[in-house]
């Protein structure tokens, strides 16, 4: 007993603060916030894609073929960037959280002193001060006027008084009074900490562009086994040396890969991350940036996200006319010895006067009103309405006025005149009420324009909050959010998931909502086939933000909903989502748009692979040809394309829009380049020049789709493809350039039919086109 009496004036000596950390009592627990490097590096590196690249360039490399192995190049591209850029955001992450995080105030051997948060041990003695966060979970063992702020925990916007034997949670703020307590549990027993461990696992958000791709990749794997074994007994049947056996092999598979998409859509999610980092947006994973594009619900917590966390004075309604509101409210504001929030709101309306104080009781959360007395210029009241008026005359009337109030989500405080000063805490008999002080909470300036934003584009907005239903409606319809209709109690909430989701569907605002009910909610919208995002910036969120489709954390919240997050508003401000979901429009577009130039490719070569197994024809083209095709008409203009500014609204069936293309317009390329080979082959050309007339015609038939998928021709696209002839016939003309390439013209005759066959390919993929596009009209 007398020890526990000295760890609450001493706190612990240093023996027994190394007694605990030996014992591993201590506050060391450290969440693991992002991926560690090895795991980036190994997620980046250690692929399907880059395993058979990289295995057919050590075959080229082995055979002596230098100029056939260009294709390595992107291999080790594509996996640098996606290295570097997830790098990049946990280095920035990891100092994000190593700023926020928070010092603890002990008393060790009498003294007091400031520590880490994680060198805090069992039974340490701390101090609170307003402003000061709760590092760990213990027990109230002295109390001045203690209130704490567990928004961050529970959503509930007011200040909850402490008294002595009470518990307080790690997580929450001192906002008014003094205390010390006791740490009762630590790392990862201490609430804030159980609650992010629940979102610990690393898991990438969500992504239409990369499941869509990743599908097609995966199509495309699982055919490269058989079609390499038919291509290789075909070149072996065809009478080709081993040498150029393996060559022709590797030119079939390296064509059917898109290696190239990965690289783009890695190098348009790099830009747009380093685009909203300049706008002090952090993503914390590539794929992210386009998921906000596709969201159909966005759910906000209130308190700290809807709102700055501060209030704010609205108005002062009189009861009773000829008194000097200003000055009495400035007086009281003055006298007040611990400024909590509502004071500090009323305080910057109402300048001081300077009355002498003659007498004050102070605020007291258990009797909920204060009182000043100024001599001449009265005794003076101010508290909860229902605390003051409590059995006075007339308080009927007044109650249904503060009511009022009270229902629209104001925090009403009643300003009242008495005869003489208070016995003790016993309210004199005589109160004439004056006033009524309305308080709100002060709503981020640039939300409403950010709600207009997402409300224009089709985006229902839930308002999911631990406060009270009312008090959210009132800051959702200041907002922006809501215009009419009601809240719901989510206290009433059922369990079944499906009637959970009907009523998502028929509220916008929630109260009263409990960290495990938030996350219930947004899988009960995801069950109805919505798209979610959610932003918070509280532990209490920490569930829901690892749940969503996509999670936007506060810059200003705790580190644990930072870590949980795919993105981090840095600076708080909501005008940057609709920048967000610009972004990812562009993306979406424009990665729709080189995937339809890639997989072209891919279709047109796997049908080649095909027809060459099954003919035993020697294969068309050799590696450095496939390489030359892919980055005149494919690789530099997807490049631009895939960063060019781009408005199109998301439309559901990436996938099946590109197949519905894509096949219909690599089977036309395919024939006609097989029929050019056959026609030069068996019309006397020899195998060089036979490979010249198909790199020709898959060449211009692939430029042509480069021009379709470029409309419309603007200026700076006019320029690109003609830039891509221009470099084109230079590869042709150049002797140097051309015997690199390994390119030999056939006679005129054969470069005719050729050239013939080229134009019809052209005007059959025009043709289709234009079907298409009047079918989708």
């Amino acid at each position: 007993m007398e020890e526990n009496t000295r760890h609450e004036t001493s706190g612990l000596t240093g023996a027994e603060v190394r007694e605990r950390i030996e014992d591993g009592r201590v506050n060391a627990y450290v969440q693991k916030a992002s991926r560690t490097y090895s795991e980036i590096i190994r997620s980046n590196v250690l692929t399907r894609f880059n395993a058979v690249l990289g295995g057919l360039f050590l075959v080229v490399i082995i055979l002596g073929s230098i100029n056939d192995a260009l294709f390595g190049m992107v291999l080790i591209l594509n996996s640098l960037i996606g290295i570097i850029q997830e790098i990049r955001a946990k280095k920035t992450l990891d100092a994000l959280s190593l700023i926020s995080a928070p010092k603890a105030k002990v008393i060790r051997d009498g003294s007091q002193t400031e520590i880490p948060y994680g060198q805090v041990v069992v039974d340490d003695l701390l101090v609170l001060h307003p402003g000061d966060q709760v590092v760990v979970d213990g027990t109230v063992v002295s109390s001045e006027g203690l209130e704490i702020d567990e928004s961050m925990l529970t959503g509930e916007s007011l200040p909850v008084s402490k008294g002595i034997g009470e518990g307080l949670l790690s997580g929450s703020h001192t906002v008014a009074g003094t205390g010390r307590y006791v740490a009762v549990k630590v790392g990862r027993e201490a609430y804030a900490q159980e609650l992010a461990d629940k979102a610990r696992k690393f898991s990438l958000s969500k992504s239409e562009l990369r499941e869509g791709i990743d599908r097609l990749l995966k199509w495309i794997f699982w055919s490269i086994v058989p079609v390499a074994v038919l291509l290789f007994y075909s070149q072996v049947r065809a009478g080709l040396s081993i040498h150029d056996t393996f060559i022709g092999t590797v030119a079939g598979i390296v064509g059917i890969i898109p290696q190239g998409l990965v690289l783009l859509t890695s190098i348009a999610f790099a830009i747009s991350v380093i685009t909203l980092g300049r706008q002090r947006v952090l993503v914390q994973e590539l794929p992210a940036v386009e998921v906000l594009a596709r969201v159909d619900v966005l759910c906000v917590d209130k308190t700290g996200t809807l709102t700055d966390g501060t209030l704010q004075t609205c108005e002062a309604v009189e009861l009773e006319e000829g008194f000097d509101m200003s000055s009495i409210l400035g007086a009281i504001c003055s006298a007040s010895v611990h400024k909590n929030p509502t004071i500090a709101a009323i305080e910057v309306n109402y300048p001081d006067p300077h009355w002498q104080l003659t007498g004050s009781v102070p605020f007291s959360s258990e009797r909920k009103w204060s009182y000043a007395g100024f001599g001449e210029h009265g005794h003076w009241l101010l508290g909860a309405p229902e605390m003051l008026m409590e059995g006075k005359v007339h308080s009927d009337r007044i109650s249904e006025t503060y009511e009022s109030y009270a229902k629209k989500g104001y925090r009403v405080l009643m300003l009242a005149k008495s005869d003489s000063a208070p016995a003790g805490i016993v309210l004199p008999e005589s109160i004439l009420p004056v006033a009524l002080v309305l308080i709100a909470e002060r709503v981020r300036q640039d939300v409403a324009a950010a709600m207009k934003f997402f409300r224009e584009q089709g985006v229902a907005i839930k308002v999911i909050s631990g406060d009270n239903p009312s008090t959210a409606l009132s800051v959702a319809r200041r907002a922006g959010i809501v215009n009419g209709g009601g809240s719901y109690d989510v206290r009433f909430l059922p369990e079944d998931e499906r009637e959970v989701a009907e009523i998502m569907e028929s509220f916008d605002v929630f109260g009263r909502v409990t960290p495990y009910q938030k996350q219930k909610m947004v899988k009960a919208l995801q069950s109805k086939g919505h798209v979610v995002a959610m932003t918070g910036d509280g532990v209490n969120d920490v569930l829901a933000l690892k749940d969503a489709d996509l999670g936007m954390a506060v810059g200003s919240g705790v580190a644990a909903t930072k870590s949980v997050a795919r993105i981090v508003l840095l600076d708080g401000k909501f005008a940057t989502l609709p920048r967000i979901v610009a972004e990812g429009r562009r993306l979406i577009a424009n990665i729709e748009l080189v995937a339809n130039l890639f997989l072209v490719k891919t279709v047109c070569v796997m049908l080649i692979d095909l027809v060459t197994s099954v003919t035993g024809m020697p294969f068309p083209f050799l590696p450095r040809h496939l390489s030359l095709v892919s980055e005149i008409t494919i690789g530099i203009p997807a490049f631009f394309l895939a960063l060019a500014p781009n408005i199109r609204r998301y439309k559901p069936g990436f996938v099946g829009r590109i197949l519905h293309f894509v096949i219909p317009t690599g089977s036309i390329a395919a024939i006609f380049t097989m029929a050019s080979f056959y026609m030069a082959l068996n019309g006397g050309a020899s195998l060089e020049e036979s490979r010249t007339a198909a790199t020709l015609t898959l060449l211009l038939s692939s430029m042509w789709v480069l021009i379709i998928l470029a409309r419309p021709l603007i200026k700076l696209r006019i320029l690109l493809v003609s830039s891509m002839n221009i470099l084109m016939v230079m590869i042709f003309v150049v002797p140097f350039m051309r015997t690199f390439f390994a390119l030999d013209f056939p006679g005129y005759r054969i470069l005719g039919i050729s050239g013939i066959l080229t134009i019809i390919s052209v005007a059959a993929i025009e043709t289709y086109w234009r079907l298409r596009i009047r079918n989708k009209a």
